[in-house]
């Protein structure tokens, strides 16, 4: 009986493995080559994988909710009709390993900005643990050999995530003689990490009589742990800049009908907006890097997240990929395809994969300005206000006078441990400034 393998194909930038979300076909349905086969998520995008291969599904090797890596198989397909699956062979990694998926943002995250020793995935006992619990003992500063002596809960005496935070709470972790003696030098990063971690209580919230309880989806669990963490991994600065951007206004609404007649798309401020932030990227590159431990990594392309609402209320935040190659046409093209693709959950992975610096229009909301959380692994991140006509003084040869200008306030958050009020603060000025020396009389 020929069979093939159903791996998880590589689904996009730094995406190393995805949650099962819905099993399109059971076992003994007929699939046809590309038919839908299995429904995966990563972190905020959920795609349909199609079969590689037509014949019957003998063999699921995974459940709804488990977390399969890159290149796991997780099906077994017979091309010979509805033949009986053989046992399989596969080495794939059991359902045992599956994490909870809302922590899927927490342990991918965790690594980079930790010094402690990395944790190996099996112990002495032979007993696998998870990345969300290895990712936890390298944070609190467990060792190996700790992990062995816990008593887990989980199938085949498996450590779940509650196991390791109830041992931690116990007092296990950074006190341990074994880790402070295998490692010295390690060992007051190791006492300092936690700190803030478990001093941190979660107050009980009262269920009043009307009330009602609505656990958040899967998204919502993300972009939470998401937020949380990155308030707690950066210092949070916000600098305030006016802009007056009469003359982009005055200028779209000139060229809108003859650029959507010549380009088939509609001319939003956004793509307007995104080139006046890739020329002040480019005067002020110390915005556009990352920090790993006590590393800056300076990133050589300029990738634009642009943060965007669902219809469930949720955000995802797809990626305009080397923007600084891009004219104004350019920028529109990719605004209106990834808004429009985000809307309708049509999304890869790779569309949100490798920004280096977000920018989030909370002007569509009325909003006049904003204080936006930073995107990590990214530094910095600016939210555009709602453009407002105002009365403004107006400097002419002749005198000051006043008049209707439109204007908005641009809001730039960013990382205190690598970037200072003057280059956060020069860096918004100099966006303003590109802004407001838009020529009126610019050619399509």
């Amino acid at each position: 009986m020929a069979e093939i393998e159903i791996r998880l194909p590589k689904m996009g930038e730094s995406v190393t493995e995805a949650t099962i979300t819905n099993w399109l076909k059971e076992v003994g349905d007929t699939v046809e080559m590309d038919e839908p086969l299995v429904e995966v998520a990563t972190d905020k995008v959920d795609n349909e994988l199609p079969s590689e291969a037509e014949g019957v599904l003998v063999k699921k090797l995974y459940e709804v909710n488990d977390v399969v890596q890159v290149g796991d198989v997780i099906a077994i397909i017979s091309t010979d009709g509805d033949a009986p699956a053989a046992a399989p062979t596969s080495d794939a990694a059991p359902a045992a390993e599956a994490v909870e998926v809302e922590q899927e943002v927490l342990e991918t995250v965790a690594a980079p900005i930790n010094g402690s020793a990395e944790v190996p995935k099996s112990g002495a006992n032979g007993r696998f643990y998870s990345p969300l619990v290895r990712s936890i003992a390298k944070t609190e500063g467990i060792s190996i050999e700790q992990l062995d002596a816990i008593q887990g809960s989980g199938e085949n005496n498996r450590v779940t995530k509650k196991d390791i935070l109830a041992f931690i709470e116990n007092g296990g972790g950074t006190a341990a003689p074994a880790q402070t003696k295998a490692a010295p030098k390690a060992a007051p990063a190791a006492k300092a990490a936690p700190a803030t971690k478990t001093e941190i209580h979660t107050p009980e919230v009262p269920v009043y009589e009307g009330d009602e309880i609505v656990e958040m989806d899967r998204m919502r669990k993300l972009i939470a742990d998401h937020m949380v963490m990155s308030v707690h991994t950066s210092p949070h600065v916000t600098s305030y800049v006016e802009a007056d951007v009469t003359n982009i206004v005055m200028w779209r609404n000139k060229i809108k009908n003859e650029f959507q007649a010549k380009e088939g798309e509609k001319m939003t401020f956004t793509p307007i907006f995104m080139e006046a932030i890739v020329k002040a990227i480019k005067d002020f590159p110390g915005v556009n890097v990352s920090v790993s431990g006590n590393n800056i990594i300076k990133r050589k392309n300029i990738n634009l997240g642009m943060a965007t609402a669902l219809p469930s209320g949720n955000l995802i935040v797809p990626v305009i990929k080397k923007a600084d190659m891009l004219n104004l046409t350019g920028l529109t093209k990719q605004v209106n395809d990834l808004a429009n693709r985000a809307r309708n959950n049509k999304l890869d992975s790779d569309d949100i994969q490798g920004g280096t610096y977000t920018v989030t229009n909370v002007g569509t909301f009325g909003n006049v300005m904003g204080t936006p959380i930073i995107n990590q692994p990214q530094v910095a991140i600016l939210a555009l206000g709602a453009i407002r006509k105002i009365p403004a003084v107006i400097e002419t040869p002749q005198g000051d006078t006043i008049g209707i200008r439109h204007k908005m306030f641009l809001s730039h958050s960013y990382d205190h441990r690598v970037v200072d009020g003057a280059l956060g603060g020069q860096f918004v000025k100099r966006v303003a400034e590109y802004l407001e020396q838009f020529d009126i009389n610019r050619e399509l």
